[in-house]
Formats: structure tokens, sequence, C-alpha cells
């Protein structure tokens, strides 16, 4: 085993033991200082040293990767199926798996400070940080599973697992009543997703007789296998990167601590469904109808996570929503045949974003609410706080030369060549739908981006009570950490040393490991930059004017009627309680009704009429013996009157 593949193994591994041995803690019930002081201390230690191993492995691993390697050995047999249990590594891999373990170790740190005390209150909750450090490192083991896998099955287990960890952390506040209906709605809707994706998986793995990626890859598909597989992956896509139509659960998830929305949102469940796409990016290639359907989803999510957040008042959920229209734009990228485009930005963002959860969370833990209506204010009492959120939604926005502006800009130039000269495999007016989608997606991730930083930030506090400052050296640190590659990570898209880690091209022998990046740089300006720019200009300005005009009013107040609409996301949530929780819901009561009164009232109905014709019985044998000695005659004469009538009819 090459010096390599070992550190792909262990990738993993580590957070996972780490996970483990957090787990086995010994609880300590609330009151006992003593034992949750020292179980905290353990779970602290365990954390971050497993998400610091994973960190030092994965840039290792980045360091090493010359000639990428695959190694695989048999894991099961299953009729013909071979389950392998292997790692695949290539650039995209050890770039992503740096990023995901650098938002990771940001986290664990940021929670050591942040849940010491509750947001909300002085309350302590330090008895569970145990249980709540440990599903932290095996949340990121999951995603890092997800990210050297080689077989598929081995990515469905680190698939699913996220799903599991993302249930409890979502549920970790229990004081709060709306996190465990939040935790279920999430869990549930994504399962719904992940149906597809396994049918897809098996597809794909009884199709090519063996789920390893290499196989799946080299293998020669029919056409039709081919894209039902696709579409069916993209149902999973779309549950775990909340796009269009199951995204609804993503905004209810900010009811989960503030640091666990930074990792998800930032570097694990809503980075994996773009991800799997570009490691499985040859069989979509092949699907330009699944690319289209892609590029319909995406361009439809990145719209709507755009507009819904125009109208929030809740500082993460419009850090939730922008979210899901930001994740629109990387399943646009892919749509029009960008996979470059879509990791790119996929890695800025989560730069950005972990910085911006992160940065909000400070905002959170210093005023007492998430409220942007009771903030206002901050910037000279959280100065350090204030650089770093105008840093984050700078590149959110794309302004340049913040990293957000260069990946942006390199999924509009995708989205333009696809509409303008077909270039990429999905058709012609997919390219139009993404790039002019993403274009109007510029002017409001401005808007609402300046709306945020201008309610809560400048003008005067609204909340007279609160006495705000910039969090201490725990907190402040992992933010400040963010904001520089959420700065500057964008400068390295130009040709250099971060595109040669991604250069090669993709290759024709089945065992050797493709890198979907170009050698010649990631950035791909043109005249037509000017256009996002200026509609950038454009949205900034417009939220600006309507906050200079009154500073205590509410910029989304210009939406008027619409307002409503857009932060309710176009009651698309309603329309799904209504066409599908409540006839499902209908159908479970009938199905309990017909059980208990038809299926067990049938069994204890049997029951309860053996028992009676029993004890009826019994009561006719326990009769007087005068009345018995009667019974036996009258029997005795019936049956021989009986006799003679036969006799006398023969």
């Amino acid at each position: 085993m090459s010096t390599t593949t070992l550190l792909g193994v262990l990738l993993p591994v580590v957070p996972l033991v780490a996970s483990l041995a957090g787990l086995l803690l010994p609880p300590s019930p609330r009151g006992a200082t003593i034992g949750q002081e020292t179980a905290r201390r353990a779970a602290v230690a365990l954390g971050v040293a497993g998400a610091a191993g994973a960190f030092a492995l994965a840039v290792a691993l980045l360091a090493t990767l010359d000639d990428p390697p695959e190694s695989s050995t048999t894991w099961i047999e299953l009729g013909g199926l071979t389950v392998t249990a292997g790692v695949r590594l290539d650039g995209a891999a050890a770039l992503v798996a740096v990023a995901v373990t650098t938002v990771a170790l940001a986290v664990q740190v940021y929670s050591t400070g942040y849940l010491k005390r509750g947001p909300h209150d002085d309350v302590d909750v330090d008895h569970r940080y145990p249980p709540y450090a440990a599903q932290v490192s095996l949340f990121t083991a999951a995603m890092l599973l997800v990210v050297v896998s080689g077989d598929l099955i081995l990515l469905l287990v680190g698939w699913e697992v996220m799903g599991l960890c993302s249930y409890l952390l979502i549920a970790h506040d229990r004081r709060l009543p709306e996190a465990p209906a939040a935790a279920m709605k999430a869990f549930l809707v994504t399962r719904v997703g992940d149906v597809g994706f396994l049918l897809g998986i098996a597809l794909l793995g009884v199709s090519a007789g063996s789920f390893r990626i290499a196989d799946v890859l080299a293998h020669d598909h029919g056409t039709g296998t081919l894209t039902a597989a696709c579409l069916l992956l993209l149902a999973g896509v779309a549950g775990k990167s909340a796009q269009f139509p199951l995204h609804t659960w993503l905004p209810d998830a900010m009811a989960g601590p503030t640091p666990i929305s930074a990792l998800i949102h930032a570097a694990t469940m809503v980075a994996a469904g773009v991800y799997a796409v570009t490691r499985l990016w040859p069989l979509f290639e092949a699907a330009p109808t699944a690319l289209a359907v892609l590029g319909v989803m995406a361009s439809i999510t990145l719209l709507l996570g755009a507009l819904a957040a125009t109208a929030q008042d809740d500082i993460k959920r419009v850090l939730a929503w922008s979210t899901v229209s930001q994740i629109g734009y990387m399943t646009g990228a892919l749509a029009v045949g960008s996979p470059p485009a879509a990791l790119f930005h996929l890695l800025t963002h989560a730069a950005f974003k972990a910085l911006l959860f992160l940065a909000a969370g400070a905002v959170i833990h210093a005023v007492g609410t998430t409220l942007m209506s009771r903030m206002g204010g901050l910037r000279q009492s959280m100065p350090v706080t204030f650089w770093c959120t105008l840093i984050g939604l700078g590149a959110l926005a794309g302004v340049p030369p913040l990293s957000g502006f260069w990946s942006k800009e390199g999924v509009l130039a995708a989205a333009e060549g696809a509409a303008l000269h077909g270039d990429g495999p999905a058709p012609a007016w997919v390219g139009w739908l993404v790039w002019l989608a993403g274009l109007v997606g510029v002017a409001l991730t401005a808007w609402y981006a300046t709306r945020l930083l201008l309610r809560t930030f400048f003008g005067e506090s609204r909340d007279p009570l609160a006495h705000p400052h910039d969090p201490p050296a725990v907190l402040r640190w992992p933010v400040l950490v963010l904001a520089v590659p959420a700065a500057l990570l964008g400068l390295a898209g130009f040709p250099g040393w971060f595109s040669t880690q991604l250069q090669r091209s993709l290759p024709a022998d089945p065992d050797a490991v493709s890198n979907l990046m170009p050698p010649d740089g990631l950035i791909h300006l043109s005249p037509t930059v000017l256009l996002p720019l200026a509609l950038l200009v454009i949205g900034a300005g417009l939220a600006w004017v309507r906050w200079r005009r009154d500073d205590t009013a509410d910029p989304a107040a210009a939406l008027g009627p619409l307002r409503p609409v857009f932060a309710r996301a176009f009651r698309l949530d309603d329309v799904q309680h209504t066409l599908v929780v409540r006839p499902t819901t209908a159908l479970g009561r009938v199905a309990r009704t017909v059980d208990e009164r038809v299926v067990d009232g049938t069994v204890t109905g049997t029951g309860r009429a053996a028992r009676a014709l029993g004890g009826g019985l019994g009561t006719l044998h326990r009769a007087a013996l005068p009345r018995a000695v009667t019974a036996v005659l009258a029997g005795a004469l019936l049956i021989g009157l009986a006799a003679a009538l036969i006799g006398v009819s023969a």
C-alpha cells in the first residue's frame, strides 16, 4: 500500500475513532458539576484532536498526490456482485477533503465556546456536549468516506450516516420545541431522495456487475438504463443538497446549533450531492436527459432560494436560503457540463458560508436573538465580527476580488458558453435557462446580502437592553481563520499550483483515476463579466437606497404584497404538507384503524367467542345432580326414539 493510499484510508478512520471514543464516554447527569467538566474536557480533546488529525492527513494527501492511485480489496460477494472496500483519490477528492476538515476543525473549536452557555440564555448545556462532539466527528468521518470512497456501496454508507448525524445534531438543543420536528423533517425528506439514490446505485451495480466506481464508469450501460440510473441518483442529490422539490428541510434545520448549521451548509450534507455527481460525471455526461432535468431543477432552486432569502427576518434563515440558491449555481454548472466550475464554487462556498454562519453565531451569542429586526448598530461594538461578515457577504454576492466572484463567474461563463455556443452535453436551452437564472440570482443575492449587512450592523440598535461585544478568542479565531480563504481562495483559480493539482483529463484506462479540472486554470474572464457586475451594483444599490431613505425600516418592505409569499418560499412547504404529509398521515390513520378494529378485532373477537362458548359449556357441565340425571334420561329417550323411527322407515 502506497503512502498516498494509506493517507486516503486513514482520512475517514481518524475522526471515526474519535467519534466512537467520544460516544463511549460515560454520561454525567445534570448537576454533577465535576463529572460534567471531566467528560466535557475529554470530549473537547477527542473532537478537536480528531478534526485536527483529519485536517493534517488531508493536507498531507494533497501534498503527496502525484500519480493518483486507486486501491481496493474485495469486501463482500453477493450473487456475482462484488462490493469492494477501497479508495479512489484524485486532486478533486484531496481539495474537497481539505475543505471538509478545515470547516470541521473550525466547528469543533468554535463549539467549545458556543455551547458552553446557551445562545439565548445562561443555562449551562455542557452535560450534553460529549455526544455532540462525538456526533460532529462521526458526521465528518461520513463525509470523508463519501469523498474518498472507491465503491458505490461504501459511498452509500457514508451518505446514510450523514443523514443520521444530521438528525441527531439538528435536534441537539431539546429545550427548543421546534428542534425535534425540524430534525424529523430533515431525516424524512432526505430519506425520500435516498430511496432513489439507493435504486440508482443498485441499477448501476447490477448493470456493471460490480459496485466499484472504476468498473461502473468503464461499463457500457444501455441508454435507457443509464438515463434511469442518473435520474434516480438525482433524487438523492435533490434531497441531500436541498434542491427543488426536496429543499424544504434545510431552512427548518436552522433550529439546530449554529456551528452545526455551518457544518451542514458549508462542507458536508449539501455539498455531498454535488460531489457525488462530479464523481460519476462520465455517466451523467452520457445522459443528456438527466442533465436537462438537473438544469431545470437547478434554475428553479437558484431563484427560489434567492427570492426566499430576500424576505426573511431570521439571520440564520437568510443564510440557509442563500445556501439553497448557491447550491443551485453548482448544480447548474454541472447541468451545462462544467464539473470544474461546480467544484470550484463548492470550495469557495465552503469557506465563505462557514465564515458567515460562525459570524452569525457570534452575533446571536452577543445579542441573544436570531431576528435582524432586534439587531442594528453592531458595527461599532463588534468590529471584528463586522469585518469578517463583510468579507463573507461580499464573497457570497460575488464582489471582486473576493473568492465568490471568481467561482461564480466560472459558473456563469460555463452557462454562457453552453447557451451561445452549444458547449457541453446538455441541450442549448439548458444553458440559456441556467445562465439567465444565474444572472438574476446575482442581483437578488447582492440585494439580500446588503440588506442583512445594513439591518444587522448599521443604523441604531433596536434592542436597548442588549450590550453586544466581539466574542471571546475561542469563537473569534475560527472566524478570523475562515476569513482568509473566503477572501483569497478565488485567486487560486488562475493557472498555477492549485489548478495543476487537478489538470489531468479523463483517462481511457478504467483503473486510472481522472481529475476534472482543466490545466489552464479555472478563471475565464471576458467582457461579459461586466453584466453580472452591473447586476451586482443594481441589487446592492436598490437595497442601500431603500435603507438610506429610512434606516429604521426594513428594505424588504419594498416587496409589498410579495413579501409574505417570498417569506414562505411560495408556500411550497404548505403544498408539500397538503399533497404529501396530510394524505400520508390520513392513510396511516386508516391503516391504524383497520389494524386495530378489523385485524386485531377479528383476532380478539375469535378469542372472546371461543371463551364465551367454553364458558357456556362449562356452565352446562356444572349442573346440579337431579338436573343432570334428567338431562341424561331425556337424551337417552331422544336417542331411543330416533333409533325407533329410523328402524320403522327402513
